[in-house]
């Protein structure tokens, strides 16, 4: 072989290889920059002024920056705490849920359980539909809110706690009433009268009892059952005399020669306040 052959092959090697290593180099995954360490009690602080200023997502980032840096720092489980606020005031109700079942998971004993069992359960109240929706929500907060009730009784989260409770048994009941009235207008009695006697027995302190007791003396006339009417607006006479729904009832029983009167083996024995 000719030298100027074995320069030129020399050369077309070296090319090769450049190509080589080049698509090497563009084809390696990129180097990570590697994210700076913030001390703990700066992360904290900072995340704690924008949460002044209403900055709630830049201090998510900042707490959970605190979270990844820090595990082990005594700080760590007040950043938990503050990342549920944080979610909660920033509108993010579910990833407020979430960080609160992290926080209970973590801290079932710890100090602040009863605040977060209340931002919990807000967090699914403030979710809470119209009563045509499905109230899985509501069914939610109340299971929270009774959580915190029952545990922790005199906390001062407890009170607000109860208040919301009745909104929340109130949706509920709504919407026992707006299934019954629909079954009840379809000529389907016996199912009508399941849902208004749900409403009886357990939404006692809803808005729609009243209601509930009206549609029972109702249904039950509708089916010929004419003891169990009597003792619905019988009821429904000695809780709520000056109900405009009591007046109704005891209309709708005169209607038929019947008056308002309990009969003591009734079911609705049990609820005659």
């Amino acid at each position: 072989m000719s030298q100027f052959s074995s320069r030129a092959a020399r050369i077309a090697a070296i090319g090769l290889l450049a190509v080589a290593l080049a698509g090497c180099s563009m084809f390696s995954p990129p180097k990570v920059r590697e994210e700076p360490i913030v001390p703990a009690a700066s992360l904290y602080q900072g995340a704690l002024d924008d949460m002044d200023r209403q900055y709630f997502q830049t201090a998510i980032k900042k707490l959970e920056q605190l979270e990844r840096q820090h595990p082990r720092d005594p700080l760590s489980e007040q950043a938990k705490l503050m990342l549920v606020f944080a979610h909660y005031r920033s509108g993010k109700l579910d990833e407020a849920i979430m960080a609160a079942d992290r926080f209970l998971a973590l801290y079932p004993n710890g100090k602040d359980v009863p605040y977060v069992l209340w931002l919990k359960g807000t967090a699914y109240f403030a979710q809470i539909k119209d009563i045509t929706r499905d109230q899985q929500l509501s069914r939610d907060a109340i299971d929270t809110y009774q959580l915190l009730i029952n545990n922790y009784p005199k906390s001062e989260h407890a009170i607000d706690a109860k208040e919301k409770l009745l909104v929340a048994f109130d949706q509920l009941a709504g919407k026992e009433m707006s299934v019954g009235r629909y079954y009840q207008g379809n000529g389907q009695y016996a199912a009508a009268i399941n849902r208004f006697r749900e409403v009886v027995e357990r939404w006692q302190t809803s808005t729609h009892i009243e209601e509930a007791l009206y549609r029972l003396t109702e249904s039950y006339l509708l089916l010929g059952l004419t003891n169990e009417a009597m003792s619905a607006a019988a009821v429904l006479g000695h809780n709520y005399p000056s109900s405009d729904w009591y007046k109704r009832a005891f209309e709708l029983l005169g209607k038929q020669g019947l008056a308002p009167q309990l009969n003591s083996g009734s079911w609705l024995a049990a609820v005659r306040n």
